[in-house]
């Protein structure tokens, strides 16, 4: 039997996270070595351990092995000093940000992190370039200075208060340039970073094993000092093994199904469950070099026809929320034009779109997916949106899947017609919703000018340090991307750990964009 502790947290972009004690005293925070590394199951492996050819949930492991100047220590809703011992604009418009280092900074290697380290690792981004990698969050960027040993600036070639959430995530992770080169990709599979721990062994797609870095100077209170990372293909192993003792913690990648069971089970038994509000989202991207998904009747018949109810109802058991917008509830800027505009699912106005552009004919598609990335309910989901879009009688659809990594970069070669995307945000805010999709580098692969998004209300709002005044800029740039319809929102996902009752630590975990941070994870070593 199961003990279904459910711990209602909130990711910090929603709210302030709260630390909940549970049961029937107060933990210690030291941690217990007797019984080996705390055990980490997900189903969301790397594709590469290079930072500069990263735009997706390799940064999971980045976080925890590499450092940045900013990050979020635990309770944070704002980018807060780690490298750095402290940043900021140094002007009134937004366009120069300095930051100087703690003193005494080393690579887990024993070489020296300076400013020119972080300067070396940012212009290494630039210069590799690589499509769909993280070069296109530096945009505001022009270039990097170095003062001293210790000081950086960043010289913006536009107004940007996103820069220091930009600086904030695991993309902008710092190397050794001793040991990385300037113009490619390390090949080699080693990692040397200066983050709370360092990569002792790693099997690609099976195992990470972290062990305390000595030499770390940042905010991180490590409460254990190894972690053991295990990647599954599908939830099923991942939560019998959970269940049966072989891992600690389960998280990412858990399919509706065996939440719903953990969610059943009562209260005497050995996994605790923790569930909160995530701004997590799911969506479909149309290709525009694609005969057929680039006219926008046929994305806009799509749009009409998907019943994103049934999908969340059916395939994910009510563990996510329908999603009507790209940028997602619990931000600012949140809206529902998908639903406003296009209204109830309904193969007559699906029709009529079509039969106003002059397609009488049914439209054949093919959409893929991942096979080993978000759940293996990614299969399921794909099954009902084929179901849907056949029963109208509109659309002949096939589907194709592949592993994430080759997945990857079929998308960035731009093969696929139609695909499937989830989204974990670099940072919790709406631009991250938006500036991410759009302009000719983006995190896609696939080239989406939008001048107006790009041009004026992107700009613009980044110019307001105070977020509350940019509503009426992303209301207008979600309402462009519904006139578009090349990206339809599908769903927004909740957020579970499921942990042994032993452990400690999984709501205080998940930093504002629901990256792990292994270290909060402890053993609980008094009642």
């Amino acid at each position: 039997m199961f003990n279904r502790k459910r711990r209602l947290f909130q990711v910090a972009a929603i709210a302030s996270i709260s630390s909940l004690v549970t049961g029937c005293g107060v933990f210690s925070s030291g941690s217990s070595d007797d019984k080996g590394p705390i055990t980490v199951g997900t189903t969301s492996a790397p594709s590469t351990l290079d930072p500069a050819a990263s735009w997706d949930q390799s940064w999971e492991l980045f976080r925890n092995i590499y450092q940045t100047l900013l990050s979020y220590p635990s309770g944070a809703t704002s980018p807060q000093p780690d490298a750095a011992d402290n940043c900021r604009f140094t002007d009134s418009g937004n366009k120069t940000y300095r930051c100087e280092l703690r003193s005494g900074l080393k690579f887990a290697d024993g070489h020296t992190l300076d400013a020119q380290a972080v300067k070396y690792s940012i212009d290494r981004i630039r210069k590799i370039n690589l499509n769909g990698g993280p070069a296109g969050l530096l945009g505001s960027l022009d270039r990097v200075q170095v003062l001293s040993d210790r000081e950086v600036v960043f010289h913006l070639n536009k107004a940007d208060a996103t820069f220091p959430f930009v600086l904030a995530t695991p993309a902008m992770s710092i190397v050794d340039p001793e040991e990385y080169p300037a113009s490619s990709l390390r090949k080699d599979g080693k990692v040397y970073g200066s983050g709370p721990y360092t990569l002792a062994s790693y099997e690609e797609g099976k195992k990470a094993e972290l062990v305390r870095n000595d030499n770390y100077q940042g905010y991180a209170d490590r409460k254990n000092s190894a972690v053991t990372i295990r990647y599954y293909q599908e939830s099923a192993p991942m939560v019998a093994d959970l269940k049966k003792g072989a891992l600690d913690v389960a998280f990412r990648g858990m399919d509706a199904d065996d939440i719903v069971d953990l969610q059943k089970h009562d209260a005497n038994g050995s996994i605790q469950l923790v569930e909160g509000a995530g701004i997590e989202i799911n969506y479909l991207v149309f290709n525009p070099k694609d005969s057929w998904a680039s006219k926008v009747a046929v994305r806009k018949a799509v749009a009409q026809v998907v019943d994103r109810g049934a999908i969340a109802h059916k395939v994910y058991k009510d563990t996510v929320e329908p999603l009507y917008s790209m940028v997602p509830k619990g931000l600012t800027g949140h809206t529902t034009d998908f639903f406003d505009d296009f209204g109830s699912p309904s193969t007559a106005k699906a029709r009529k779109i079509l039969t106003d552009a002059g397609i009488k004919e049914r439209v054949p598609l093919t959409l893929w997916y991942t096979t080993d990335r978000y759940g293996s309910s990614t299969k399921l989901e794909f099954a009902e949106l084929k179901r849907q879009l056949e029963e109208s009688g509109l659309f002949t659809i096939t589907l194709k899947s592949r592993p994430w990594k080759t997945y990857v970069t079929g998308y960035q070669n731009g093969e696929y017609p139609v695909f499937g995307r989830g989204w974990f945000p670099d940072f919790p805010d709406p631009d991250n919703f938006i500036a991410p999709f759009v302009g000719n580098q983006n995190a896609l692969g696939t080239p989406y000018p939008e001048p107006e998004i790009t041009g004026v209300l992107l700009p613009r709002s980044r110019g307001e340090s105070d977020r509350a005044n940019v509503v009426s800029d992303f209301e207008r740039a979600q309402q462009i991307l519904v006139n578009d319809a090349r990206l339809l929102p599908l769903w927004q996902g909740k957020q579970f750990v499921a942990a042994s009752d032993d452990i400690s630590g999984a709501e205080q975990a998940l930093d504002p964009s629901t990256i792990m941070m292994m270290w909060q994870l402890y053993r609980k070593t008094s009642w």
